[in-house]
């Protein structure tokens, strides 16, 4: 399977969030290195403060993931209103090596800084550009008619 095709399933993943003007749709996948997906994780999906890849990360806490690679629908978060460590913070000490996104954190809720952050730290990252539109429908009960893609 390709980055696309598992960046395809974070998104569709990020469609169960259920809505809301105080957050972002998103979804996560963690595959490890054979390929196969270790845990998923949506906006809102165990806790209405939990982020999508925080979820994710919970449902592996402990388990060894330098050889995974984490696929989120939008940028790894760097400032939290409810909790106390960002996505990004959350993802470099879970020893992930690898994030792929499709959309850069809009400036409505904080400063998307998670690509910075996570390159300081080592962890590869790679944005696929050609999904932020969907991301964008997808996430219309925060953005509105705000253009966020070219």
């Amino acid at each position: 399977m390709t980055d696309r095709h598992w960046l395809a399933a974070a998104i569709e993943c990020s469609r169960l969030s259920p809505p809301a003007p105080d957050h972002y749709a998103v979804g996560a996948v963690i595959v490890g290195a054979g390929g196969r997906v270790l845990a998923t994780g949506y906006t809102g999906e165990t806790d209405p403060h939990y982020h999508a890849e925080e979820a994710a990360l919970a449902k592996v806490a402990g388990a060894d993931l330098s050889g995974a690679t984490l696929y989120s629908s939008l940028e790894p978060c760097t400032t939290r209103r409810s909790r106390p460590r960002s996505c990004a913070d959350l993802i470099v000490d879970a020893g992930l090596r690898r994030v792929v996104f499709a959309l850069r954190e809009p400036p409505v809720f904080a400063d998307g800084r998670g690509v910075e952050r996570l390159l300081a730290a080592g962890v590869e990252v790679i944005e696929l550009p050609e999904y932020g539109h969907v991301v964008a429908e997808i996430n219309d009960h925060v953005l509105g008619r705000t253009s966020v893609v070219s």
